[in-house]
């Protein structure tokens, strides 16, 4: 039987950040159950071998590990069947978005901690073993195999690259939007709005063959620089126009993209509305039967040349929302 991990969840929007970790679930194991979801996290079975994939490519999870159990704050009884591996351990809690208010947090602790020293000594300093109490519908705990390492994704943000743009989606929520379309390792992924390369950056550090296009042969030239500059390969890239790009690539596996909409995007003169219409009608005709696209817009749309799998709203200030389409195309 496959392990049980512990998601333990960001809380940038409600629904991102789980689809986001079952579409990286469903693209790195063969076999998985989502055993349940929650307020912050998700709980799911797959190989353990497919772990050190997920982590690496997740963007909107903080930690993942081992699950031991979800227990009332006033009975954790059945902690007491618990078993760590040898070693020293520590509790670490946290409240998800201030749960759980009248729950006293460091007597919780020393209760659970009570119970798991009956086998394992306590060691707050340099403990072998960390064990994360989330703190939201229950109190959830598990054994903390991996911690998601976002500096890493601050490195590759639009001002530390040498060609840059102001407008440009930050690398974790790219990197999101690429795996809430269940992309695999190897699968062709093309944004046909490429910018300054944000997406196609992405993709490759996941192992996918990155394609970039733009009507803008600058913005080509750019994220050709970007890449290089990551030490990474574009697999093509072309400069041509959002309406021409069913003549110039096919059997492509995933779209991802984030159309020009703001005042300040670069749109060669034209209306943004009429290139989304345009897109949208593009798009399908490059993608292979059973391909995805993941579009980002400023609202919800459900047009007719594409299935609408799901949509997600992401508040950026004001009355400002992005909302993550996910389409998928069943034939042609």
């Amino acid at each position: 039987m496959d392990p049980v991990f512990f998601f333990e969840l960001s809380g940038e929007s409600k629904d991102m950040p789980p689809a986001e970790a079952e579409g990286c679930i469903a693209a790195e194991s063969g076999r998985y159950r989502i055993i349940d979801s929650g307020p912050g996290h998700i709980i799911a079975s797959f190989p353990e071998t497919s772990l050190g994939y997920i982590a690496d490519r997740i963007a909107l999870t903080h930690s993942i590990g081992r699950y031991i159990g979800s227990y009332d704050p006033s009975d954790t009884k059945g902690l007491s069947e618990t078993q760590l591996q040898a070693g020293t351990f520590a509790i670490k809690a946290k409240r998800f978005e201030g749960m759980m208010k009248d729950v006293d947090s460091q007597k919780l602790i020393r209760d659970v901690g009570d119970i798991l020293s009956r086998n394992n000594d306590v060691d707050l300093k340099n403990p072998d073993i960390i064990v994360r109490m989330q703190m939201s519908d229950k109190v959830h705990l598990f054994v903390e195999e991996r911690a998601i390492d976002r500096n890493i994704m601050e490195k590759r943000k639009v001002s530390e690259r040498p060609f840059f743009s102001p407008i440009s989606l930050h690398p974790k929520y790219a990197r999101a939007l690429i795996n809430l379309t269940g992309a695999k390792r190897g699968d062709t992924v093309l944004d046909p709005f490429c910018g300054t390369g944000g997406l196609v950056i992405e993709a490759a550090e996941m192992g996918m063959k990155a394609i970039a296009s733009d009507f803008d042969e600058d913005m080509v030239l750019g994220c050709r620089e970007n890449m290089d500059f990551y030490g990474l390969d574009l697999f093509d890239h072309e400069t041509v126009d959002i309406r021409d790009i069913p003549e110039r690539f096919s059997d492509i596996d995933v779209v991802v993209t984030d159309p020009p909409y703001g005042r300040s995007t670069k749109t060669g003169g034209e209306n943004a509305l009429d290139i989304h219409r345009s897109a949208m009608a593009s798009i399908p005709r490059v993608l292979k039967s059973g391909g995805r696209a993941g579009i980002i817009l400023p609202y919800e749309t459900a047009p007719p040349e594409m299935e609408l799998y799901g949509v997600f709203r992401q508040h950026v200030h004001g009355s400002l929302s992005r909302y993550y389409h996910i389409f998928s195309v069943s034939n042609h």
